[in-house]
């Protein structure tokens, strides 16, 4: 039997990677998968950390302030995570610089290899990163609201700051 699921992955994974010509895009199903299974065992790890302390104490619901100050806090820090020039060494073993993206950010793309390429592309995307800070955020709050409280409240400023930046830079230009 488990010869079979193996055949079968094999024919799955080689059907979808080959897909539509795209220009050669790399489609690594295996490193998805990998990705896949580290995202549900950490949230299924933070899912058991919060049934454990409800049990000793309730959990009070994510307020509408609680979910408007994790989302700016998702944001910045799935950028920065992203996008900083800064945060590139962490990056490197998975993406290559392509250029500048903006004031501090880079682009990048993912390297070759079936893990490192999906690890790439999940590193260098905000939107998919969101998600897994999103998730981080969320069990923080439940852990430790006070203190995910604060870093989200500092993430949400420096966001702030970010956009007061962008608008005096439009400003200076229409002078």
């Amino acid at each position: 039997m488990a010869s079979g699921v193996r055949q079968w992955w094999r024919d799955v994974r080689r059907s979808y990677e080959r897909g539509a010509d795209d220009g050669g895009a790399e489609r690594p199903l295996t490193g998805y998968a990998a990705l896949l299974g580290a995202y549900t065992a950490l949230t299924g790890v933070g899912a058991l950390a919060v049934r454990r302390r409800a049990r000793r104490r309730p959990l009070p619901a994510p307020t509408v302030a609680d979910v408007a100050l994790l989302s700016v806090a998702t944001f910045r820090v799935s950028r920065t995570l992203a996008k900083d020039s800064v945060l590139a060494p962490v990056r490197a073993p998975f993406a290559t610089y392509q250029g500048p993206a903006g004031p501090g950010e880079v682009m990048e793309a993912p390297r070759h290899g079936k893990v490192r390429h999906a690890v790439g592309e999940l590193l260098t995307c905000p939107f998919c990163l969101g998600q897994w800070v999103a998730t981080a955020g969320l069990v923080g709050l439940a852990l430790a609201p006070r203190t995910t409280r604060w870093i989200s409240a500092g993430m949400t400023v420096v966001a702030a700051a970010d956009a007061l930046q962008h608008a005096y830079a439009a400003l200076q230009k229409e002078d």
